[in-house]
């Protein structure tokens, strides 16, 4: 057995801890061995079959279409009990075209070789459209009825075997699947743990993230109930909804640790700064894990300047660098410290790549992501491939017990490590002084006059625009021979509320371009303004950069 499976199986016969869920509704608890008694019969279950299907086998692939922590935790666990894999599908939403998504849906299913769906809510009524297209389905909710509850052989699941596969974000029309081993969820999950210093007897975890994510599903539900932490989850629609909830389920349940991207905390930092005074207390927040997307120092000096009033402490600001690729965590600041920034000359950092400490002139600012996770190796590698050294700006790449052997794709499996165990992680960055620092991803660099520009520069700037909506702001590379342009050069895209009227729109290219040129020296070739709610995102809420970049090519 797996040395994550036997860590799951301890928590789950001895943890007196457990998750709610149902917040702000119907809050419900239940312990972990209560949440592994019904997996126990799930899994009896699935390893039985019923009708047409056959029983669940060690190396099938499941794929989980569901969107409620309470019925997903058991599901998860059932399927790794008979040695299964889990895939956590993508969710339609309102706005979502079901012939597309089932088109897209299928392929996935393809891809991995699944062996069965299990659909729960809220997504039961999509059961026709599986039905339709031939996909085989079990429903959660009648899972376990009657089922006799079985426990896990001894050989149920190896090192080696695989636990998830996690479906990069963005489009499914192409999809990709990382390949997370049990080896590889026990050597994060143990990093990580070390690196944050979790405390199972005092921690109590509080969530909103989607489970579809790796942040979600690996941090804020494998995790807890693989190393016995209290949990608190609900829904992203439920933060969508009333974003405030993060903040009061953190001060009801006395939470000590929490994350989500950067985007969230900007806008529960304009939440905090009208929340009514004393109404909340956010002291008990030791962790306030700040990953997933580029980190904004400005947004989070926001977030933990709002926060104050309610106890917040800035030091529990904890910026971390992650992947699918390694589970989840990659590098995780030092605890206690909150958000330490690295200012470098803006001219050395784009011509001769270089991060060197600013003194006068324009700067950049990073934030220091801290050192990587034990058993995780990180190196810095140029052009050449040669190795360089400290403050030296190249290619960041990863080995280590934590990182994916490889993908599976829709032509087949695709290595991730060369020779020698090196992932390429496609970021570009530096290390200073034992700390991780990204720069931005390196498909994404915008190269003019010998210069390279991260986007995240551009877009910060542009968000700062009047009448531009916070946190919506994309800047897009535009390649040479693209558009008629003979250089490379690129285009901004931001949503306004005062999207369709020509004087408004005017007025705020102007006041973007302005701001975009005094940031970083150059004038985008064009500057989009659209409506709220146009820009692509992940269901996540993250900018979809590259989708982005498709939108406002259709648009010429």
């Amino acid at each position: 057995m797996s040395r994550f499976l036997s860590m799951l199986l301890d928590s789950a016969a001895r943890s007196p801890r457990g998750m709610t869920t149902g917040e702000p509704t119907e809050p419900a608890r239940r312990t972990w061995p209560e949440v592994h008694e019904t997996a126990r019969r799930m899994a009896g279950a699935l390893r039985a079959g019923g009708g047409d299907l056959p029983g669940l086998e060690r190396g099938s692939a499941v794929g989980v279409l569901a969107g409620e922590p309470v019925s997903i935790a058991p599901a998860a666990q059932a399927v790794w009990l008979c040695g299964g894999s889990v895939t956590m599908l993508h969710q339609p939403t309102p706005r979502t075209d079901l012939a597309a998504w089932a088109e897209d849906t299928v392929s996935v299913l393809g891809m991995i070789d699944a062996q069965l769906v299990l659909l729960g809510a809220p997504f039961d009524a999509l059961a026709p459209v599986l039905t339709e297209r031939g996909i085989p389905f079990r429903t959660l909710d009648t899972l376990a009825d009657d089922a006799e509850a079985v426990a896990p052989d001894a050989d149920v699941a190896g090192e080696d075997d695989t636990a998830l596969l996690q479906l990069t974000s963005g489009s499914t029309a192409e999809p990709k699947a990382v390949r997370i081993t049990h080896r590889n969820l026990h050597a994060n999950i143990s990093g990580m743990v070390a690196a944050s210093a979790l405390d199972v007897e005092r921690d109590v975890m509080v969530s909103w993230l989607p489970l579809f994510h790796d942040m979600g599903m690996v941090g804020f539900l494998t995790v807890p109930m693989a190393t016995g932490l209290e949990l608190v989850s609900v829904t992203p629609v439920d933060f969508l909804t009333r974003p405030l909830l993060w903040a009061e389920l953190i001060s009801k349940y006395r939470g000590t640790v929490t994350a989500a991207p950067n985007f969230a905390y900007a806008v529960l930092g304009r939440q905090l700064a009208r929340a009514e005074q004393g109404s909340l207390d956010l002291s008990s927040l030791r962790i306030a894990l700040n990953g997933a997307e580029p980190i904004d120092p400005a947004a989070v000096e926001a977030f933990t300047g709002a926060g104050a009033q309610f106890g917040l402490r800035p030091e529990s600001v904890l910026a971390a660098y992650g992947m699918a690729e390694t589970a989840l965590g990659v590098s995780f600041a030092p605890i206690d410290t909150g958000l330490e920034v690295d200012r470098i000359d803006a001219d050395q950092l784009e011509t001769r790549r270089r991060a060197v400490p600013a003194a006068d002139g324009p700067t950049r600012r990073f934030p220091l992501l801290g050192p990587p996770l034990p058993g995780i190796e990180v190196r810095v590698v140029g052009d050449d491939g040669g190795v360089l050294g400290e403050r030296e700006v190249g290619v960041l790449q990863l080995r280590g017990d934590s990182v994916t052997p490889g993908y599976l794709t829709v032509d087949g499996p695709v290595a991730t490590q060369d020779a020698d165990g090196w992932l390429d992680t496609g970021d570009e960055g530096y290390l200073a002084d034992g700390a991780v620092v990204v720069c931005g991803r390196r498909k994404d660099v915008i190269i003019m006059g010998g210069r390279n520009i991260y986007p995240t520069d551009i877009e910060r700037a542009a968000g700062t625009a009047a009448d531009v909506r916070a946190g919506n702001a994309v800047a897009v590379r535009v390649a040479a021979g693209e558009g008629g342009r003979h250089r490379e050069s690129f285009a901004v895209a931001v949503e306004s509320r005062k999207a369709g009227d020509p004087e408004a729109e005017q007025l705020i290219r102007k006041d973007v371009t302005g701001r975009v040129v005094s940031a970083v020296g150059v004038r985008p070739a064009e500057v989009v303004v659209l409506g709220p709610g146009t820009l692509p995102k992940t269901p996540s809420g993250k900018l979809r950069r590259a989708a982005t970049g498709d939108l406002l090519r259709a648009r010429v």
